[in-house]
């Protein structure tokens, strides 16, 4: 079965900020029927030296409902209370899952 997945890496700039962001993605993840798999936590870096200090990754049954997630309202609000709280790379990848 083909999902989707939102993998994000977080460089939080201003930790009070982040707060706001943190609430209103919540809740576009909650409306956009996404499951959080990945969120904080520590990343054991193995192999290629990548170690990013905050990994996030959804999952979402289709990558329609990926988009409607991250063009949504509730997350376009997110972003606005996240521009001055942290920089992030975002991608949408299409994988497998139950």
């Amino acid at each position: 079965m083909s999902r989707a997945y939102v993998i994000a890496e977080v460089d939080v700039t201003d930790a009070q900020a982040y707060e706001q962001y943190k609430v209103l993605s919540t809740q576009a993840i909650a409306e956009a029927g996404g499951e959080v798999l990945v969120r904080g936590g520590p990343v054991h870096a193995v192999e290629g030296g990548w170690t990013p200090a905050r990994l996030v990754v959804i999952a979402f049954s289709s990558v329609e409902h990926a988009r409607r997630f991250y063009d949504g309202e509730r997350y376009r609000q997110a972003r606005q209370a996240r521009a001055q709280a942290a920089h992030m790379r975002l991608v949408i990848a299409e994988g497998v899952g139950p």
